[in-house]
């Protein structure tokens, strides 16, 4: 599994933060440790200390907040997502396709009206 930033997207300037390039095995191993850190115990996640993923050109640490802001960052290096419970419920949920069987879909892991979106994409590519 690897993670990338992709800045303007299309023209909207919207961006992605991407979780990509994994297989099943390795998205029941993501699955199951958002719900064990972020659900279970509430802590946050950081990606650059996960070992199955590569972080290519940014970090990613989820956390809870009071509300759903989605992700937010500052200098488009280092992106926090931060979400309520229900919102990691629901990523979880909306992951759980991909822990079934191999997948050439994608899915975003929230629905929030934000410049980022969060891309989970088990091929390498992205098609619009």
């Amino acid at each position: 599994m690897e993670l990338d930033f992709i800045e303007n997207i299309d023209d909207h300037d919207q961006s992605i933060v991407r979780l990509y390039n994994f297989n099943k095995k390795e998205a029941i191993k993501f699955r199951n440790l958002l719900k064990d850190t972020v659900i279970d115990k509430k802590q946050k996640l950081d990606v650059s200390q996960v070992d199955f993923i590569t972080p290519r050109n940014c970090n990613l640490i989820f956390g809870l907040f009071k509300s759903d802001e989605g992700i937010l960052t500052k200098d488009n290096e280092t992106f926090f997502c931060i979400l309520t419970l229900e919102g990691f419920i629901k990523m979880v949920q909306l992951i759980e396709p991909f822990c079934k069987k191999e997948s050439k879909g994608y899915q975003y892991l929230y629905d929030i009206d934000n410049p980022i979106d969060l891309l989970f994409c088990p091929t390498a590519s992205f098609d619009e």
